[in-house]
């Protein structure tokens, strides 16, 4: 019975983390779809100094995807395929599509990377360690949802021309 405890969360928790992310859901875009379509001059466009961008909320959610794995999986720290940790400065110089296009594809490695170590770990953990690890994952999806809607808006809001 507690075996399939286990596998039900996990899956719920699976299909929660693909639905924040890539797969349709009953709350309209998720944050690949935000960026879909998305240029880089437009990625780069931030609503005043200080403030992010699109190109940053990206990495920010592939940082944040790799922080839970590797609490997930004992990973050591410093391992993040960029310098520094939790805000990215997006571009740097002339914003390029190449650029843009490996930021983006650097995010869906990293929730893909989360995704195999939370189908593979989370059903091994019980007891507090577990009830952790749900709430990281939980805590994960909500994170790609609250950034899309900051997308969503980034892109309603920049002059269009």
């Amino acid at each position: 019975m507690a075996q399939t405890v286990r596998d039900t969360e996990t899956s719920l928790l699976l299909d929660l983390l693909a639905e924040a992310f890539e797969r349709k859901s009953w709350h309209g875009t998720n944050l690949r779809g935000a960026f879909r379509g998305m240029t880089a001059a437009e990625a780069a466009w931030r609503p005043e100094e200080g403030r992010p961008n699109a190109w940053e909320l990206a990495l920010h959610t592939a940082y944040w995807k790799y922080a839970v794995r590797r609490k997930l999986t004992g990973e050591k720290r410093g391992s993040f395929a960029l310098e520094g940790s939790n805000w990215f400065r997006r571009p740097e110089g002339e914003p390029g599509e190449d650029a843009w296009k490996a930021d983006l594809s650097l995010l869906t490695a990293e929730h893909r990377a989360l995704v195999a170590a939370v189908a593979e770990r989370l059903p091994a953990l019980t007891g507090a360690a577990r009830a952790k690890a749900l709430h990281l994952v939980r805590g994960v999806a909500a994170h790609d949802l609250y950034h899309c809607g900051q997308v969503q808006l980034l892109k309603r809001l920049r002059p269009k021309g």
